[in-house]
């Protein structure tokens, strides 16, 4: 599992101008079963996604390809975390640590 924190390097009004792509871009993980959660920092100066994958180059190929990233207009901070404990509603990813 993984937590992607977005920080914008860029003015609101630049980031405004590209969020419906951004937009379009998370449904599209969701629909692939990639993003559990995400939304906005308070105070907005970033987001943040809640998402698992099979290893960190695929998360890195998916950060890399947010219209955000692509129009310079943000930076993901990646990390990953072992899910061993999980709300009901997330049984499906809880994890085992590696032996």
């Amino acid at each position: 599992m993984f937590v992607l924190e977005l920080t914008y390097t860029a003015p609101l009004d630049r980031i405004d101008a590209v969020l419906p792509e951004h937009v379009t871009w998370l449904k599209g993980h969701y629909e692939a079963g990639t993003f559990l959660a995400s939304g906005r920092k308070v105070p907005r100066d970033g987001g943040m996604i809640l998402a698992v994958a099979e290893d960190r180059a695929a998360i890195e190929a998916i950060t890399g390809s947010d219209p955000f990233t692509l129009a310079g207009l943000a930076e993901y901070r990646v990390t990953e975390f072992v899910a061993t404990t999980t709300a009901p509603v997330l049984d499906g990813f809880r994890e085992q640590l590696p032996a």
